[in-house]
């Protein structure tokens, strides 16, 4: 795992644009919660440090990874967001169910990113092992969604900036 023995959830906050003006959708999965809330908590912490009103994110749930997909498509074409950040937890069972979702979720948000104008961050953690998800969503490995949150604001901004351009 490329995460071994490091947390990838550090960065710079001098390097992030202000998101103080910028509006976030956040999608979460309710499979896996302990998992998935840890992402939330992450993500929403570090949109808040680094400018974001409270009132500018948004949340919506839904039942699984898979729904995941038709979540993030409806926050894009229903409310004015700057990006949407997608979080879940897959965890490898005795089938191959995992290799089905987890790619079909990943295939879904690239093909958002390339439908809509709105940038779409997958945040959805792909683990053999639950402790390997508990590891990446607040422990040892840091927290994705921070990372998430990060590229969301990254994303939003060069969004911003060539829509300002137009």
């Amino acid at each position: 795992m490329a995460t071994v023995n490091k947390n990838l959830s550090h960065y710079d906050q001098a390097t992030i644009p202000n998101a103080e003006n910028m509006r976030f959708g956040i999608v979460v999965s309710e499979w896996n919660s302990e998992i998935t809330e840890n992402l939330y908590k992450g993500a929403e912490q570090a949109l808040l440090e680094n400018g974001a009103k409270a009132d500018n994110i948004i949340r919506w749930d839904v039942p699984g990874s898979f729904e995941l997909i038709y979540g993030a498509t409806l926050m894009g074409e229903r409310l004015p967001v700057d990006a949407i950040i997608v979080l879940g937890s897959i965890i490898q069972g005795e089938t191959r169910h995992f290799e089905f979702i987890s790619q079909a979720v990943a295939q879904g948000i690239k093909d958002l990113n390339m439908q809509i104008d709105i940038p779409t961050i997958l945040g959805v953690l792909t683990d053999d092992t639950n402790q390997q998800a508990v590891d990446r969503s607040g422990g040892k490995h840091g927290n994705k969604g921070i990372e998430c949150a990060i590229a969301a604001i990254k994303m939003a901004n060069l969004r911003l900036k060539f829509n300002d351009e137009e």
